[in-house]
């Protein structure tokens, strides 16, 4: 009986064993994973990192370079001895900046007011209307999609100097106040809308406008918040038609009115200029990304799930 028990304490004790292994091994494997994806983590983040100082350096490089005298223009230095906030002024009272500043706000404000209206209601019509050719017209809107920029500029020319538009806001205004990919993000978004309580709101008695206004819109606000910011930033940064439809300073936007003032450059005191404007004309884009960053992560997310 002594050697039972002895038996079973000692076939005990290698089960006890046997466990004690295996946790230790288990142990072992997961602080083998933690350690691999701590690695992973920190490789991902300096690769991250050296991309964004990448990035970052022409716009450090650019303010550096705008408050540097022209003496200190092609010094290698970053930081300047002395900053030169004499060059922002000068900018604005040795040429009409401020102006192209306006004309840029003002086309910018009234083409995004323009897409975000007219695009998600023709949006909501295509998604939740049913009418005979509804189809096709979508195709048609979606096919101009493939039409470069360039192909058009010569019709919206043509177009604008027979109406008498060239050189006013109207003039580079009008390709931009309804555009096809506006439409497209809209439909897809409105096509997420419930019929159900659309139908709901009709039996009650509200009135189209009301249910698209009040029922439908509130449902799809990030999707609307992306196309703003989108248009606002592409209308920001026009250059093509706005060079060939505007003949005077006094109608020149920010990207068209820094082309003309680089080619007027002829020493460093002009370069140091452009650097100050490109310095001025970027910080709307970035006030519109840093008071909407939620919105665009949160609508770009949104139109890849839909």
């Amino acid at each position: 009986m002594g050697k039972m028990v002895s038996a079973g304490g000692d076939a005990s004790g290698t089960v006890r064993t046997a466990g004690e292994v295996g946790a230790t091994a288990g142990a072992g494997a997961k602080s083998s994973i933690k350690r691999q994806s701590a690695a992973l983590s920190t490789a991902s983040y300096l690769l991250l990192t050296a991309g964004l100082a990448v990035m970052v350096f022409p716009f450090i490089w650019m303010i550096a370079t705008s408050l540097k005298t022209p003496q200190e223009m092609y010094s290698l230095s970053l930081i300047p001895q002395l900053p030169a906030w004499d060059n922002y002024k000068a900018l604005f009272t040795g040429s009409p900046f401020g102006t192209w500043i306006i004309n840029s706000f003002i086309v910018a404000v009234i083409a995004t007011a323009s897409v975000c209206l007219f695009d998600t209601m023709i949006g909501y019509i295509l998604a939740k209307f049913h009418f005979h050719g509804k189809k096709t017209i979508y195709l048609f809107i979606l096919s101009t999609l493939m039409v470069p920029t360039e192909m058009l500029i010569i019709p919206w020319f043509l177009y604008s100097s027979k109406l008498g538009w060239v050189d006013t806001y109207w003039g580079i205004l009008f390709p931009g106040l309804i555009t096809a990919f506006g439409i497209f993000l809209m439909r897809q978004f409105m096509e997420s809308v419930p019929s159900d309580l659309l139908d709901a709101a009709r039996i009650d008695g509200m009135s189209e406008w009301g249910i698209m206004f009040k029922i439908a819109l509130p449902l799809v606000r990030s999707a609307i918040a992306t196309l703003c910011i989108l248009t606002f930033l592409g209308s920001w940064n026009s250059f093509i038609w706005p060079l060939i439809v505007t003949q005077t300073e006094g109608r020149f936007t920010i990207p068209v009115g820094m082309a003309f003032f680089s080619s007027e450059a002829k020493d460093s005191s002009n370069w140091i200029q452009i650097m100050a404007g490109a310095t001025v004309s970027v910080l709307p884009l970035l006030i519109v990304f840093v008071v909407f960053q939620k919105q665009i992560i949160r609508g770009i997310a949104t139109t890849g799930l839909k």
